[in-house]
């Protein structure tokens, strides 16, 4: 069985996630992470009040069950499997998405930040998730923060205002 980095709390502790983690709440509570290239996806079962986050650094794991949250191909599964064992209902979800930014300057016209989003959406269209908001893309890192309670979702660029999504 894959590592999971499950995380199934009903506190209102915030928990911050590493790379390739993924993290699931139940009623309250709040998960954050730091993005550059990397997407962060959120899905939230605004029925039952218990969503989760995961931290996606590459579109595709090529058959690695090792950190299943590192992969889009994985990580959404993964973290579908992880809200439904929380009691959320895969039908319930929606997505916000933040990251995919082209965080080195190159003329590399399809960059990881680029790849990983276009993945992430294919993936979540496939499921049949509708992507309710997004902060995606520019060259600069962000920090995400995942009120599970509410459902918001807050970005931060460096220099600029917290936007909430």
């Amino acid at each position: 069985m894959p590592e999971t980095n499950a995380l199934h709390r009903t506190s209102t502790a915030a928990r911050k996630l590493g790379i390739g983690e993924v993290g699931v709440l139940q009623g309250a509570g709040e998960l954050r992470t730091l993005l550059g290239s990397c997407i962060g996806l959120v899905l939230h079962d605004h029925k039952s009040h218990v969503g989760g986050m995961a931290h996606i650094v590459l579109p595709v794991s090529n058959g690695s069950d090792h950190l299943p949250g590192k992969y889009a191909d994985t990580a959404i599964p993964e973290l579908i499997r992880q809200i439904e064992a929380a009691g959320g209902k895969s039908r319930h979800l929606s997505a916000k998405l933040a990251g995919g930014a082209n965080m080195f300057a190159s003329t590399n016209l399809n960059s990881i930040g680029e790849q990983n989003l276009a993945m992430v959406d294919r993936l979540l269209r496939e499921a049949g998730i509708l992507v309710m908001a997004r902060h995606c893309g520019g060259q600069q890192g962000r920090k995400m923060a995942y009120d599970v309670a509410t459902g918001i979702v807050t970005v931060e660029m460096v220099g600029g205002p917290p936007v909430e999504i």
